[in-house]
């Protein structure tokens, strides 16, 4: 399945990237800045690759490891007046995920497409700096495999209020999920809070922390991390690539099992705006 995804994006890649420069000769420097605000409107393709260590009580569960790929595609698109409209989906590839088997007391490796999350959301940024976004948070039920996944559709409000400035980035990035339909057993009722704070000490270098932290209201529990993200922005040919690294520890997981350590390496081409291209476009043809 990996090998379908890179030949995917090796297909699709030259085509977008050959024009990324849609808002002009940016420089790495400025590239980077907007790329730190959640309300860009940079177009770009994030690769999370996400090493996870776990712990826990269940047997087995301190010698788990686990690798992610989330592939996180943006074609944000304007509006007008500082005004715009997100559609961000996620795409999470699991590979050798830890899966506790009751049956048989061990945990097993599985490989397969989890859950696809998304949100819709309409954001402003206004000349002073102050950023705002709200709309809809949730996931399909789409896991290959049934551990990977809940057997759910969720859905739920979500809201972003922050200020940007030439040097940081401040923010607070909440939502709630209740599941809505779908066939598994489980009661969804997950709230996420998420602090954001970048400092952009200059030359395309951006130093942040987004620790994303959840609760569930049906088990009583928290998954808390300390986080802490470096970043680089380079130009290589005509497209801006953001190369950076990410760290989480977990104060806070269930007992039985989670996540103790996370080690992320991410990778972020801006490419062209195909969709904001067609929607501009497109009122034209129709006239």
């Amino acid at each position: 399945m990996h090998r379908r995804l890179i030949a995917i994006f090796l297909l699709l890649f030259p085509a977008l990237a050959c024009t990324a420069a849609e808002d002009g000769d940016m420089s790495a420097n400025e590239v980077s800045r907007q790329l730190s605000n959640p309300n860009t409107s940079l177009a770009r393709l994030t690769f999370k690759n996400q090493f996870r260590w776990f712990e826990g009580s269940l047997p087995g569960a301190d010698n788990q490891r686990g690798y992610e790929l989330l592939f996180q595609p943006s074609f944000p698109i304007k509006l007008g007046g500082g005004d715009m409209f997100f559609l961000r989906p996620a795409f999470p590839v699991f590979f050798d995920q830890p899966v506790f088997d009751a049956d048989k007391g061990r945990f097993t490796q599985e490989l397969g497409l989890g859950d696809i999350g998304f949100d819709v959301s309409y954001g402003h940024t206004t000349g002073s700096g102050i950023i705002f976004s709200a709309g809809v948070a949730g996931s399909l039920p789409t896991a290959t495999v049934s551990e990977l996944g809940t057997g759910q559709m969720t859905l739920g409000p979500e809201l972003f209020i922050g200020k940007m400035s030439k040097k940081y980035i401040l923010g607070f990035f909440p939502n709630h999920q209740w599941d809505v339909a779908g066939w598994g057993d489980e009661d969804i009722s997950v709230t996420t809070l998420q602090p954001i704070a970048v400092y952009l000490p200059g030359n395309a270098w951006s130093i942040a922390t987004s620790p994303i932290a959840t609760y569930n209201w049906r088990t009583e529990t928290w998954t808390t991390p300390i986080n802490l993200a470096v970043s680089k922005t380079v130009i290589l040919g005509e497209t801006p690539w953001r190369f950076g690294m990410e760290f989480n520890y977990y104060v806070e997981r269930p007992d039985a099992f989670g996540p103790q350590w996370m080690v992320g390496i991410n990778i972020v081409p801006v490419v062209e705006n195909v969709f904001a291209r067609w929607f501009q476009k497109n009122p034209q043809e129709t006239n």
